[in-house]
């Protein structure tokens, strides 16, 4: 009869510890890695934006050859 006891009360603890901490924790590690990957993405996805916007003003804001002399009057 006691070790009917002392196995249930085993049992019951080893379920409180499975149900109450190790599938919470699980499941809120597996939050936080997704989290954080698509924290990663846009990182990303915003380094691209502003690489190609970068691109896009350096290819645009080279001057022509009739921009670079500017003429003006000389005041006396």
């Amino acid at each position: 009869m006691f070790k009917i006891l002392v196995y249930g009360f085993i049992i019951y603890i080893v379920y409180r510890f499975i149900f109450d901490f190790a599938i919470p924790v699980s499941k809120a590690s597996t939050q936080v890695r997704e989290k954080l990957q698509e924290m990663q993405r846009q990182q990303q996805e915003a380094a691209r934006q502003q690489q190609a916007q970068g691109q896009q003003r350096a290819s645009s804001s080279k001057p022509s050859v009739g921009e670079d002399y500017i003429e003006f009057e000389e005041v006396k």
